[in-house]
C-alpha cells in the first residue's frame, strides 16, 4: 500500500532551498495574507483563539554559557608535587641533560617570512591562525599541551562556521547562493586540513602520545580523537577535498529541485560524479582497503560489509518471515483516527509542546523548517532542528521532531566542558541513530507513551482527535505494512528500507550498476522486500537526502542505531527502572538522566563498543532488537509465536 506521502499537496512538499520562505516561517513572514492573524512579539506567546503560538528564541540575543575546555594544568602523576612543577622539574632535567637551551618560541626560521601585515608576538604565523609548535631537540610538556589547546580552539571556530553554514544554508539560502556557500564550506575544509595535517601537527600529536602520564583522560581522548580525524584526512589532495565540497553544495541544490519535480534525470550525473568522487577519497584515505568499507568506518569506527552483512542477516531472520505473516492474516490497525487534515500552523505549535515533552532546552534549541529532516548542534548550548509539517499527515511532524530530539539531546547532553574541543558530539554515526530512534520509537511508538503524546496532540486538534484513545493512537501508529517512505515506516519494515540503500550503495560503488540503473533497481528491491510499486522517483530513489550530501555508507547505521537503542533500553529495565509507569506519566527525565550518564556525556571521548559495554556491562547484541521486534508485533497482531510476549501491555 502506497504511502500517504504521495497524497500530500504539492506546495506543501516543495523544497525550501529554491529561496521559497519555509513553510513556518511563512506565517509570520506573511501573516497579513492568512485568514484570522494573530499579533505575534518576540519570545511571547500570544492567545489566537484556543492555540498559542510561540516563536522561536532569539538566539541572536543568546550569550553562550558553555565553559572552555583545556583551561586545566597537564594531570601529573601521583607524587607530593604539582603538575606544573612536574612539568617544570622534568623539562629542566631534559634541558640540563642536553647541555644545551631550549628552542625559542615562534615559528622556525625557515618559517618566517617578511609581511606588511603586523605579525602576533606569540608564535603564531598570522593573527588569527593557531601557533605551530616550533622543532626542538628536546620537547616541552607544557608548551605542547598549551598548543593542543590553541589548535583545538581554531578547529572548533572552523566547526562552529561549518555546521551553520550547512544548517542554515538549505533552509533560508536564496537559490543563487549555492555556489557561494560552496566555495565558502571549501576554504573552510581546506584550511581545517592545512591545521590539522600540517608535519607540525602531527609530530605535536606523536609528542603528546609519548607522554601518557601528564595527561590526564580528556587530553587523552583528544589526542585520540584528533590523530584518529588527522588520519582520515591526510592523504586527500586539497583540491581533491575542495572540490568534492563544492560538488556536495551543487548536487544539493540539484536534489532538491529533482525531488521537488519528480525529475531523477537532472540529479543522474551528479550521483555517478559523487560516487566517483567517494570512491576517489577513500582510495587516498586507504588504498589497501574496499572503497565502501572505508566510508562505512568513517560513521561507525570498526565496521565494514562483514559486520553489517551479519547485522541484517540477523534481522531479515525475523523480521521478513514476522511481516509475511502479517500479510498473510490481512487484519490491520484502524489508522482513520489520525486522519485528515490538520492546520500547518497548529501543529508547529504542536512541534513547540513536543519541545518541552521531551525535555529539550528552548533557550539553546532554534527550530527552522526544510524539505529533508535534520538535526545538529554548534555547541551544547546551541541546537538546530530542521523539520517538516504535511496537512495531511499530522504524525509525520510528531515523530519527526521526536527523531529529531533524541539527536538534540544527545549533541546537549555531552560535556559542556567538550565544547571548544574535537570531543564536542556524538561518537558515532550509529550511536546518534540509537538516541533519535530511541525516542522515536522506544518512546514515542511505545504502549506507555501513548496517553502523554495524545493528550499533546488532541490539546491542537480537539476535533480531530479529541475522542481518540490512547490504545487506539498506539496501534494506529504501529501498523506493519509495506510503504514507500523510509522515515514514515513502522518499526518492522524499516530495517527493509535500509537494507534496499546499503545494497544499492555496495553496487554503486562495486560499478555492478551506475546512477541511471537505481530507479529501476530501486522499484525491484522495494517490490520485493516491501510488496509495493514504487509509482514515482519522488516517492523512490529521490527521497533522501543522503546521497547528495556524500553520506554513502550512513544508511545502515540507521539499523545498528535501531539495535543498540533496543540494547539500552533493555538494561534500563533490567536495573529495575519502571518504563511503563515513567512513560505512561509523561516522565522521561529518569530516562534521559541515565542516557546522559552513561551515553551521552562522553561525547566523542569514548567509541560506541566501549560505551555499549560500559553501560550494558557487555558488547553489541542485536538479538535485543529481534527479540524486540519479534514480541511486539506479534503481539499486536495475535500472532502466538513460543518466543513472543505481550510487549508494552498491547492487547493480544
Amino acid at each position: 500500500m502506497a504511502s500517504d506521502d504521495s497524497k500530500r499537496k504539492p506546495d506543501a512538499r516543495r523544497s525550501a532551498g529554491t529561496g521559497a520562505v519555509p513553510s513556518f516561517l511563512s506565517f509570520f513572514a506573511h501573516k497579513d495574507e492568512y485568514e484570522d492573524p494573530a499579533p505575534v512579539v518576540d519570545g511571547e506567546p500570544v492567545d489566537d483563539g484556543d492555540i498559542k503560538i510561540e516563536r522561536g528564541p532569539n538566539l541572536d540575543a543568546q550569550q553562550a554559557e558553555g565553559s572552555q575546555a583545556g583551561s586545566g594544568e597537564a594531570k601529573a602523576p601521583a607524587q607530593p608535587v604539582g603538575a606544573a612543577d612536574a612539568v617544570e622539574r622534568m623539562y629542566q632535567q631534559e634541558v640540563a641533560s642536553a647541555g644545551s637551551a631550549p628552542a625559542a618560541d615562534g615559528p622556525a626560521p625557515d618559517r618566517q617570512k617578511a609581511a606588511p601585515a603586523p605579525q602576533p608576538s606569540d608564535g603564531r604565523e598570522a593573527i588569527g591562525k593557531p601557533k605551530r609548535p616550533a622543532p626542538a631537540a628536546i620537547s616541552n610538556p607544557k608548551e605542547d599541551i598549551a598548543a593542543l589547546d590553541d589548535l583545538e580552539r581554531h578547529l572548533y571556530a572552523h566547526r562552529y562556521a561549518r555546521i551553520g553554514i550547512s544548517c542554515y544554508g538549505p533552509s533560508i539560502d536564496p537559490a543563487k547562493a549555492v555556489s557561494d556557500r560552496g566555495e565558502a564550506q571549501a576554504i573552510l575544509e581546506q584550511e581545517d586540513k592545512e591545521l590539522l595535517c600540517n608535519p607540525e601537527t602531527g609530530a605535536l600529536l606523536d609528542r603528546l602520545k609519548a607522554m601518557p602520564d601528564l595527561l590526564d583522560d580528556t587530553r587523552k581522548a583528544q589526542v585520540k580523537v584528533l590523530s584518529r580525524d588527522r588520519e582520515q584526512m591526510v592523504g586527500i589532495p586539497d583540491d581533491l577535498q575542495m572540490e568534492h565540497t563544492r560538488l556536495l553544495a551543487q548536487a544539493s541544490s540539484v536534489w532538491h529541485r529533482a525531488k521537488a519535480e519528480n525529475d531523477f534525470a537532472s540529479f543522474e550525473p551528479y550521483l555517478d560524479r559523487l560516487v566517483a568522487s567517494a570512491k576517489e577519497i577513500a582510495r587516498h584515505q586507504n588504498p589497501k582497503a574496499d572503497p565502501y568499507d572505508v566510508w562505512l568506518d568513517r560513521f561507525e569506527h570498526g565496521c565494514d560489509r562483514r559486520f553489517y552483512d551479519e547485522l541484517f542477516g540477523q534481522v531479515k531472520g525475523i523480521v521478513v518471515p514476522l511481516y509475511a505473516e502479517i500479510r498473510r492474516i490481512g487484519w490491520q490497525p484502524d489508522r482513520s483516527v489520525i486522519e485528515g487534515r490538520f492546520d500547518e500552523r497548529r501543529q508547529w505549535a504542536l512541534a513547540s509542546d513536543l519541545v518541552d515533552l521531551e525535555g529539550l532546552d528552548r533557550d539553546a534549541l532554534f527550530v527552522t523548517s526544510t524539505e529533508h529532516p535534520f538535526s545538529d548542534a554548534l555547541t551544547t548550548n546551541y541546537a538546530i532542528i530542521a523539520a517538516h509539517v504535511y496537512e495531511n499527515d499530522v504524525v509525520s511532524n510528531v515523530f519527526t521532531m521526536l527523531h529529531e530530539g533524541g539527536h538534540t539531546l544527545y549533541e546537549c547532553g555531552v560535556n559542556p566542558a567538550y565544547n571548544y574541543t574535537s570531543l564536542k558530539g556524538g561518537t558515532s554515526a550509529g550511536m546518534h541513530e540509537a538516541q533519535s530512534r530511541f525516542f522515536e520509537n522506544y518512546v514515542g511508538r511505545s504502549r506507555a507513551f501513548a496517553g502523554p503524546l495524545l493528550k499533546a496532540m488532541a490539546s491542537h486538534f480537539r476535533g480531530q482527535l479529541g475522542r481518540v484513545t490512547p490504545n487506539q493512537l498506539y496501534l494506529a501508529v504501529n501498523r506493519a505494512e509495506g510503504g514507500l517512505i523510509r522515515t514514515e515506516a513502522d518499526e518492522l519494515t524499516y530495517p527493509l528500507h535500509v537494507l534496499v540503500r546499503y545494497e544499492i550503495e555496495q553496487m554503486l560503488f562495486s560499478g555492478q550498476i551506475t546512477a541511471k540503473d537505481v530507479p529501476t533497481v530501486w522499484g525491484e528491491k522495494y517490490q520485493e522486500y516491501l510488496g509495493v510499486t514504487v509509482p514515482d522517483d519522488t516517492h523512490g530513489c529521490l527521497q533522501d537526502s543522503h546521497w547528495s550530501d556524500g553520506l554513502f555508507g550512513y544508511f545502515p547505521t540507521y539499523a545498528l542505531g535501531s539495535a543498540i537503542g533496543a540494547q539500552l533500553r533493555h538494561q534500563m529495565i533490567s536495573e529495575g527502572m519502571d518504563w511503563e509507569g515513567l512513560l505512561s506519566q509523561g516522565n522521561l527525565a529518569p530516562v534521559r538522566e541515565w542516557l546522559r550518564t552513561r551515553i551521552w556525556q562522553y561525547g566523542r571521548a569514548k567509541d560506541s563498543s566501549e560505551l555499549i559495554q560500559d553501560a550494558c556491562g557487555k558488547p553489541f547484541d542485536a538479538s535485543y532488537y529481534t527479540d524486540y521486534l519479534l514480541q511486539k508485533f506479534s503481539a499486536i497482531y495475535g500472532i502466538r509465536l513460543p518466543e513472543a510476549e505481550p510487549e508494552d501491555g498491547a492487547q493480544q
